[in-house]
């Protein structure tokens, strides 16, 4: 788990990222930042980062898996979540005093094994994310979006599936179901105060 400081570092480190990438297509070196990177950020870890604006998705990539370091894994997810979903056109400089960043960090996905109609028994809502994967297809849900959508365990598995290119009850016909778990750090406001989100209401 990161600590309060080094949440408010996560989120600040993928506005700073998506800031520098825009105005000049170069990261940031330690000494621009402003701040400390503690040695979390060293550590392989899964992590997504989302924009929204007015409320509204605006892109949201990372990486599923905990295959680099935090701190490069933050820095390509912002600016591939700023530039470089397909669902978006890229963010402008000019739009980012009106986006909420936030980033969530992922716990390594672990395959629930259960017997198919059983899995929604082992989902909770709020507290995990979850990842389908039939074949070559795979998609991936953040713990956020079922509370978000007032989602059941049985809608969020459908709408995974939906996400992974298949059909809704393709958990129910072999399709591997995996989940996760992720701390949530997000702005109140565009560049404004970093808070962390509880989801599960634990």
């Amino acid at each position: 788990m990161l600590t309060d400081v080094e949440g408010r570092a996560a989120v600040k480190l993928a506005r700073k990222t998506i800031e520098l990438f825009l105005s000049e297509e170069k990261l940031p070196e330690p000494q621009e930042l402003g701040f400390e990177l503690s040695p979390v950020f060293g550590e392989k870890r899964g992590v997504f980062v989302t924009l929204t604006e007015s409320g509204r998705l605006r892109g949201c990539i990372g990486h599923p898996f905990p295959d680099s370091r935090l701190e490069d894994a933050i820095m390509d997810s912002a600016i591939s979540a700023a530039t470089q979903d397909p669902r978006f056109p890229p963010v402008r400089e000019d739009e980012l005093d009106k986006v909420v960043v936030e980033v969530t960090i992922l716990t390594p996905p672990e395959k629930i094994n259960a017997p198919a109609e059983e899995l929604p028994e082992h989902i909770k809502i709020g507290k995990h994310g979850l990842i389908v994967k039939q074949g070559y297809c795979q998609g991936l849900l953040l713990p956020q979006v079922a509370p978000e959508y007032n989602m059941d365990s049985i809608e969020f598995l459908g709408h995974t599936c939906l996400k992974a290119g298949l059909l809704p009850d393709a958990w129910l016909k072999g399709a591997e179901v995996s989940c996760f778990e992720g701390q949530i750090f997000k702005e109140k406001e565009p560049c404004g105060e970093v808070i962390e989100e509880n989801l599960s209401g634990e």
